[in-house]
C-alpha cells in the first residue's frame, strides 16, 4: 500500500508542480495586465466616448470624422481552461472567460483611443465592440473596438462638467 501510494505520488507529483507554477504566473501575468490597463484608461480619460451611433459632437471648423479602431486577441492559459471546464460540468458561473473577455474589452478600447490620442482627436462616438471566438476550445478571444473620431468644441465643458462631479463624490 505505501509502495504505489509513493509510486503515484512520484508520477503525478511533477504534473502539480507545473499545474502550480503554470497558476502562479498566470495569475500574475492577468494581475500586471490589469493593473497597465487601469493606467492606461486613466491617461486616456480626456478622450470623451459614446456608443450614440447619430450623436454629432459640435466639431471644429473644417474638421471631418476619421474611423478609430483597436483590436487585440488575447488567450487564456490551459489551466484556466482546465478549471473552466471541470466548472462547467456542474453549471458553475465561468469568472476565468468573464476576466479573459473583460481584460479584451477594454484592451481594445485603449487602443482605440491611444489611435485617437495620436491623431490628435477627442471624441470618439459610435463606439462598437465586437468579441469572437478564434478556436474551438474558447482560450482565445479576438475584441474588436472601433469608432468615430472627431476633434470636439464639447469636450472641454464635458470635462470641466465631469471633474467637478467626481469632486463632489
Amino acid at each position: 500500500m505505501n509502495q504505489s501510494f509513493t509510486q503515484m505520488l512520484i508520477n503525478y507529483a511533477p504534473l502539480l508542480v507545473l499545474f502550480i507554477v503554470g497558476w502562479f504566473f498566470g495569475a500574475r501575468h492577468e494581475r500586471q495586465h490589469l493593473a497597465r490597463l487601469a493606467i492606461a484608461e486613466t491617461e486616456l480619460s480626456h478622450i470623451i466616448v459614446s456608443s450614440e451611433r447619430f450623436y454629432v459632437p459640435k466639431i471644429v471648423t473644417h474638421s471631418e470624422g476619421e474611423l478609430v479602431l483597436g483590436s487585440v486577441v488575447i488567450a487564456q492559459d490551459y489551466f484556466k481552461m482546465v478549471i473552466a471546464k471541470v466548472l462547467s460540468l456542474f453549471g458553475k458561473n465561468l469568472t476565468t472567460y468573464e476576466t479573459l473577455l473583460d481584460r479584451a474589452r477594454r484592451e481594445a478600447l485603449v487602443r482605440m483611443r491611444t489611435q485617437a490620442q495620436m491623431k490628435g482627436y477627442n471624441h470618439i462616438y459610435g463606439l462598437r465592440l465586437e468579441v469572437s471566438n478564434i478556436n474551438q476550445l474558447g482560450s482565445m478571444v479576438e475584441a474588436i473596438a472601433y469608432g468615430t473620431a472627431v476633434i470636439s468644441i464639447d469636450n472641454v465643458s464635458a470635462g470641466v462638467a465631469i471633474s467637478h462631479s467626481k469632486s463632489s463624490i
